[in-house]
């Protein structure tokens, strides 16, 4: 089935914790956001069930009178449930070995597997909030060009046009 998905990194937010919210700026980016997507053909909004992700939609499901659906295979990797003082470097390695896992942690791969799931459960005209770390290994999935150099360039928000045309995706970057 040919379909069109947006996938949408979440707006500014206080942290990493999956209760941090947007800050005021974020706010501001997710009215930015919704004004956007009015130009898109969005018919379903799905979220990650972080308090980020799903304050980054609301102004967008609002406008559109849609009612947000909450996807826990779109939560954010785990890398590791230790502190990793040397965080960037473990997730530029784990960008290279799909199978490479922390303690506590989800391997590239298990969360590019789970991710793919979510994708190919969703409808055509969803608009889908999620992750920087998750969304950069679901592009690369997509197309190999997204690497971890790709994922440094991801902005808050950022969207992404995935389109599934005749068994084949391609990704463009739609935020500027």
């Amino acid at each position: 089935m040919d379909k069109t998905i947006y996938l949408i990194r979440h707006c500014q937010a206080t942290g990493q914790a999956p209760e941090a919210e947007l800050t005021e700026v974020g706010k501001k980016q997710a009215e930015d956001l919704a004004e956007f997507l009015k130009q898109q053909k969005v018919e379903y909004v799905v979220s990650s069930p972080f308090m980020r992700a799903i304050q980054s939609i609301e102004p967008t499901a609002k406008q559109m009178d849609l009612p947000i659906i909450i996807d826990e295979r779109l939560a954010e990797r785990i890398l590791s449930s230790e502190d990793l003082p040397d965080w960037i470097e473990k997730l530029e390695a784990s960008f290279e070995d799909a199978e490479l896992k922390f303690v506590g942690g989800e391997s590239g791969g298990e969360a590019t597997t789970r991710a793919i799931a979510a994708l190919q459960d969703m409808k055509d005209g969803t608009a889908a909030v999620t992750h920087g770390n998750l969304l950069g290994l679901l592009l690369k999935s997509i197309d190999s060009q997204y690497d971890f150099s790709a994922w440094g360039k991801l902005t808050n928000p950022d969207v992404f046009k995935v389109e599934i045309t005749k068994g084949q995706t391609s990704v463009v970057r739609l935020w500027q």
